[in-house]
């Protein structure tokens, strides 16, 4: 493929080239060779890339040796802490004085391997960097411990493999529980994540009042983002298929009102050359050029405007690229300045990360065509390169309005200062409505939106690009301000064609090659009747949000249940005609296939256990830390191999779905110090949990138990793998007293006692 076939498909498809700096979940052969340093075959060399970015003066004088130095090195091997604050302070504990500890002096292949350290700028130390590569983690026997480690608590969502820079951005859009949060280009996720971590940070909060909408463009992507974000079990998250640059705008009912959604956050991470990621991704030094900066600056600069369009007042936006390249970085951010006219500001984060080093941004900056011929400004480019040069690809003419921009506040990040990759950050805020919404006259209906697109055009940096769909599409924003009522929206939902409560499905129903056809979502009505059995089965607490609950089906048994925050269960009914969801809500309730055998058909799904748990008020077990352990090392452990207080709780209830609740013991400080809740079988005379391989592995691990041979077995953990000197070693109970195989469990639970990684056939 040619350089401009090339550039083409990155602007069709807005997938990030092999310098996405998210890479490490990209799952790709070539990401697990920058992980290892490989591309042995490429060298390391681009004479136009130095002369380019020497011209330009990015780098302080005297630092480029180094520079280019750092930009030859393989790039270290960096991992965050996730999930919810007391489990991930349960997770640094043990890696500080376990399996850190075992790396001290300890030498690899006759290397010192170093000992991972703390990101200095990174609150709380919850992300660490280190020397080792995965190649060495998985070929050295002294590291076999720590990478099952980093394996299985990566795959139970407590651990995520990031690069250093990526994890900038979401850390700079001061993220509180309440804000709505659209991240725009999210694939593959580990930005989303760190979204979603900041919307829990009360784990006490089952629902809190803000949401992440995070959306990418490619199809295929967005199931490598719904994986990423299922880890955290979240019922605030919503995954969408849109072009970034023309993401529809969204309303939400607000007290009988339909009124345009806005958002708190806006994370703008755009796809880009990719040039900061040379240390991982090898390939660009021999792939590099500046044609590719000039293709994407267009696309950069439309979803910049889209997301900045639909920022509220006071909002935050932060944009972001993993280039160098001031085509890519202030050019777009200057552009977008100017066509504000004073609506956004950039603002001053020096002081918000302390220990990240910095370059301010230039002020100056010069282009240069594919064949080497610099350019100072547009007047000077000859007719015949403007469809390859943009005017607003050049720095403002004017000293005062550069002055006022105050490009310097953008964030450039060298990979000499702090041993990274290169990265650039600008923070905007928004001060006021856009200035063609401002202007837009108070009118409905068509002939607004097409006035609207028209008035859009002037100031469109890309002229001879196809008109935006969206303006076209989306109800029209008056004077009044960005909050003005849509009617015309409102009339088309009340036309009598849509069911209540559902949702969906997307617009384009067809099979295409590598996509998928979504079902609908279906929110449960108020008079379902089967929703008493379970209100009475588990006690709830009168408020339970129960119009949150939604299946993905709108004939024959529901089999799973899911549930959405109240405000994303507003987002999706009144945007449903408008908005390709991917996937929303987590899975609380399981349908079980002889449940009529029982008082209740539904057992509690471990997925969603944690925001369910606050409501339930019955069929609870408190188990003792060697409960715990007993219970996720044998598959159906008797009453009689757990302690005398989980048998007298046990022992009255009805057979079917419990929970499983361990209180951490503030005066035993060698023991676990943060809650587990599991979900579980009573059986006749004995208890299973029903909780994924890696969550199990994660529990144990906690409480000071090893397991090995972990990829042997997918469920529970056989006795004879533990090596914690607690259980009896007894192992599973004999057949003829095991009674959970006939007492109408669903059939969706593996033979292992896990919950399954996808759902079930309906």
């Amino acid at each position: 493929m040619g350089r401009r076939a090339r550039g083409r498909r990155l602007q069709q498809q807005q997938q990030r080239p092999a310098g996405s700096e998210d890479g490490a979940e990209g799952g790709g052969k070539r990401v697990e060779a920058g992980w290892e340093g490989g591309y042995p075959e490429i060298i390391k060399e681009n004479k136009l890339f130095e002369h380019y970015y020497q011209e330009l003066k990015i780098v302080p004088e005297g630092e480029w040796e180094q520079f280019m130095e750092a930009l030859r090195e393989p790039l270290p091997a960096t991992l965050r802490i996730t999930g919810f604050k007391s489990h991930a302070k349960e997770i640094l504990h043990c890696l500080r004085n376990k399996y850190f500890k075992e790396l001290e002096n300890l030498e690899v292949d006759g290397q010192k391997v170093e000992v991972p350290q703390p990101l200095s700028w990174y609150p709380e130390e919850l992300a660490w960097h280190t020397n080792l590569s995965r190649k060495i983690l998985r070929k050295s026997p002294q590291l076999e411990k720590f990478h099952q480690f980093l394996v299985s608590e990566t795959e139970s969502g407590n651990i995520s493999r990031q690069e250093a820079v990526s994890m900038i951005p979401p850390l700079l859009l001061s993220v509180q529980p309440h804000h709505k949060i659209l991240d725009m280009c999210a694939a593959p996720g580990s930005k989303t994540t760190q979204l979603i971590e900041m919307l829990h940070a009360d784990m006490n909060v089952s629902f809190p009042e803000g949401f992440v909408i995070a959306n990418d463009v490619d199809n295929k992507r967005c199931y490598l983002l719904v994986h990423q974000a299922k880890r955290l079990s979240s019922p605030c998250i919503m995954v969408v298929n849109h072009d970034a640059s023309s993401i529809p705008r969204l309303q939400i009912d607000v007290g009988g009102r339909k009124e345009v959604l806005f958002y708190d956050r806006i994370l703008c991470d755009v796809p880009c050359s990719g040039d900061g990621t040379m240390r991982k991704n090898i390939d660009v030094w021999k792939k590099w050029s500046t044609l590719n900066s000039l293709q994407l600056h267009g696309l950069q600069l439309r979803i910049a405007t889209r997301g900045a369009e639909q920022l509220a007042e006071g909002g935050r936006m932060v944009y972001s690229t993993c280039s160098l390249n001031p085509i890519e970085d202030e050019a777009v951010i200057a552009s977008l300045l100017e066509k504000s006219e004073g609506a956004l500001e950039l603002a001053d984060v020096s002081s918000e990360l302390p220990g990240l080093k910095w370059m301010p941004g230039i002020l100056q900056w010069k282009v240069m065509a594919k064949d080497g011929q610099w350019f100072t400004d547009w007047d000077a480019v000859p007719h015949s390169r403007h469809t390859q040069i943009r005017p607003t690809m050049f720095p403002p003419k004017d000293p005062e309005k550069l002055q006022a921009m105050h490009l310097e506040r953008c964030l450039r990040i060298l990979p000499h200062h702090q041993n990274t990759g290169g990265f650039f950050v600008a923070v905007l805020v928004k001060k006021s409505s856009m200035p063609w919404n401002k202007r837009q006259p108070k009118l409905q209906g068509r002939s607004a939106e097409t006035r609207e697109s028209a008035q859009l055009s002037p100031a469109d940096p890309t002229e001879g690009q196809p008109a935006d769909p969206s303006r076209l599409e989306s109800p029209s924003v008056t004077e009044t301000g960005d909050t003005e009522i849509i009617r015309t929206a409102e009339n088309l939902e009340n036309n009598g064609n849509k069911k209540d409560g559902v949702c969906g499905p997307p617009p384009s129903k067809k099979m295409k090659l590598f996509g998928f056809k979504e079902d609908p979502f279906v929110f449960i009505p108020d008079d379902d009747p089967l929703f008493p059995p379970i209100e009475k089965f588990y006690a709830l607490d009168p408020s339970f949000p129960k119009m949150n609950l939604l299946t993905r089906t709108t004939e024959g048994k529901k089999r799973q249940l899911y549930m959405v925050s109240k405000e994303l269960r507003n987002v999706l009914l009144n945007n449903s005609e408008r908005m390709k969801v991917i996937n929303t809500g987590i899975k609380v309730w399981c349908r079980n296939n002889s449940g009529e055998e029982f008082d209740c058909a539904f057992r509690l799904a471990q997925e969603g256990i944690y925001t369910l748990y606050p409501f339930i008020n019955s069929r609870i077990i408190t188990v003792s830390m060697e409960d715990v352990k007993i219970l996720l090392t044998q598959e159906n452990p008797f009453f009689r191999k757990l302690s005398s207080e989980t048998y007298s709780q046990a022992k009255d209830l009805a057979k079917g779905s419990i929970v499983l609740k361990y209180e951490p013991d503030s005066a035993n400080l060698d023991a676990l110090q943060c809650p587990i809740v599991m979900c579980g079988w009573r059986g006749k005379a004995s208890i299973r949990t029903f909780v994924p391989k890696n969550e199990r592995l994660h529990y144990l691990r906690m409480m000071g138990v090893e397991v090995s041979g972990e990829k042997k077995k997918e469920g529970a953990i056989p006795a004879s793998e533990v090596t914690d000197s607690t259980t009896d070693g007894t192992g599973q109970p004999d057949n003829q007293e095991s009674d959970e195989q006939g007492a109408g469990e669903a059939t969706s639970v593996d033979a292992a006692g896990c919950d399954p990684v996808g759902d079930p056939p309906r």
